[in-house]
């Protein structure tokens, strides 16, 4: 598969303050990565003859204090040691170099948060034009450091389609980031939902089909990953469970509600969301309409002028035929709604 791959003298606020628990008073240790501007404050900081300022191999410099040692290396990796490590991440660090109160301590309250990971996600299920669109993304402790301040969260926040292209670039630019996308159109869709009835087979495939793609990059990944992460789509995981392939069943499966919180699958979500908003519009100017997203009344009044200016033939090749709406613009009974009904949990034994 191919890869396509505000500075501020104030403390921004718009990223929360993770909770600071108990036992963060006794952690002694902080790494994270800086970027260049923030390198080149904390070294301007350091320097004003508060620190004791020392070499130290392979680095830009080392720094003391009675309680703190503050060492910032040539790859701007920086290491924070000592008893004083949490008053200096609070007070000096994030107020003064990264200008945003957002590191914290989220490694002692998400201990897998830096584990090297990927994170699958979708795009254009609920809509009724253009196709379903799911990404992966690998992630490790380098790539989310380097997208501290990036924004880079889950696409449905995200109102802008010019901002989710944005950070859609910067994900597939960013060194070591390994990304896949599939995209089903939507005559294969709608053959696909024929063949099955089930959304959620089309998105267990699509899921499963991206894990496979992406580990079949593994020997790019440094280091490997350990388990791939994605929303519960469907009411069993064992759904996405059993459409896993050879490869995919080698790591472990994390299968969660708002999985959108985790960095990987945030950014999988964002891959996912350009790829279909940039489908949606290649179709519709090949059939000189704007197709807009969602499954609303002016999508369907859209639907009817499309039919109205190429036939019937050509909705299939734009829209999700089982929704709804097709019905509706193509004056077919609808059929039945059937009433939803809780699954029963499995006999003892069974």
């Amino acid at each position: 598969m191919h890869n396509r791959w505000p500075t501020t003298s104030n403390l921004r606020l718009d990223v929360p303050p993770v909770p600071m628990p108990i036992l963060a008073n006794r952690v002694t240790t902080f790494t994270t990565k800086l970027a260049a501007q923030e390198s080149e404050r904390l070294e301007k900081l350091v320097r004003d003859g508060v620190f004791q300022l020392k070499e130290v191999p392979h680095a830009r410099f080392g720094a003391t204090k009675p309680d703190v040692s503050v060492t910032l290396y040539h790859s701007n990796k920086l290491v924070v040691q000592g008893k004083g490590t949490k008053d200096f991440v609070e007070f000096v660090l994030e107020p003064h170099v990264l200008m945003a109160a957002r590191q914290g301590y989220e490694d002692v309250l998400e201990p897998g948060r830096l584990d090297p990971r990927l994170g699958v996600d979708e795009s254009g299920k609920g809509d009724f034009f253009g196709p379903m669109c799911i990404a992966g993304v690998y992630v490790n402790a380098d790539i989310m450091a380097t997208w501290n301040g990036s924004g880079i969260r889950d696409s449905k926040k995200i109102t802008s389609d010019a901002q989710v292209a944005r950070l859609a670039k910067v994900i597939r630019e960013t060194r070591g980031c390994i990304w896949n996308v599939v995209a089903v159109g939507n005559e294969a869709y709608n053959r696909m939902h024929a063949a099955n009835g089930s959304v959620n087979r089309i998105l267990a495939w699509g899921h499963a089909r991206v894990i496979e793609n992406l580990l079949a990059q593994s020997q790019r990944m440094s280091p490997p990953p350990v388990r791939a992460i994605s929303d519960q789509f469907a009411a069993s995981k064992d759904v996405l469970q059993r459409a896993l392939m050879k490869a995919g069943r080698s790591i472990e499966l994390v299968q969660r509600h708002k999985a959108e919180d985790d960095a990987a699958v945030a950014a999988a979500s964002i891959l996912a969301r350009d790829e279909y908003v940039t489908r949606l519009r290649k179709l519709g100017e090949h059939f000189s309409i704007e197709l807009p997203k969602g499954a609303s009344d002016q999508v369907e009044a859209v639907a009817r002028d499309l039919v109205s200016r190429h036939g019937p033939d050509a909705l299939p090749k734009v829209a999700k035929m089982h929704f709804r709406t097709s019905y509706r613009v193509l004056g077919i009974p609808e059929p039945p709604r059937e009433e939803w009904k809780p699954r029963k949990p499995p006999a003892k034994g069974n």
